[in-house]
């Protein structure tokens, strides 16, 4: 898929998950990848936070060095037995910090504007087998 959230489905996925990964590269090629409160517009995707302490981060150095090349990840786990994962990645562009008022109150922002994407089982089906006893009922994993 171009851009980013195509399908309604996609779209809600991205407005009702607030949380996601960032990977960014550091100085040295190595990549930095943390969790980050993600907020979406419906074009692009916010993260960031309150407090100048933002502006110390990695993620916000690593783009203000000029490397603004980004991945995002959104996913979720809604069920292990059946396994159930979903999610979207996002290739794209950081830029900023900005500030402006986000899902975590006013602040500082990078805002990614997406390049390419994927999607994977935004409608929630089962992967692989089903999980046996030896009798070759179900069984629960733990």
């Amino acid at each position: 898929m171009i851009g980013v959230a195509s399908t309604d489905d996609e779209v809600e996925f991205l407005h009702s998950h607030g949380i996601a990964r960032l990977a960014t590269s550091g100085e040295d090629g190595q990549p930095d990848v943390v969790p980050v409160a993600v907020e979406f517009d419906g074009a692009s995707s916010w993260v960031g936070g309150s407090g100048a302490s933002v502006l110390r981060t990695r993620k916000v150095a690593n783009v203000r060095a000029g490397r603004r090349e980004v991945a995002l990840v959104v996913d979720d786990l809604p069920s292990s037995d059946p396994f159930v994962a979903r999610g979207i990645r996002v290739c794209g562009v950081a830029d900023g910090p900005v500030e402006r008022v986000g899902m975590v109150g006013p602040g500082l922002y990078l805002r990614i504007t997406p390049q390419v994407s994927w999607s994977w089982d935004m409608a929630g089906e089962p992967v692989g087998d089903p999980v046996r006893d030896e009798a070759g009922g179900p069984r629960r994993r733990r």
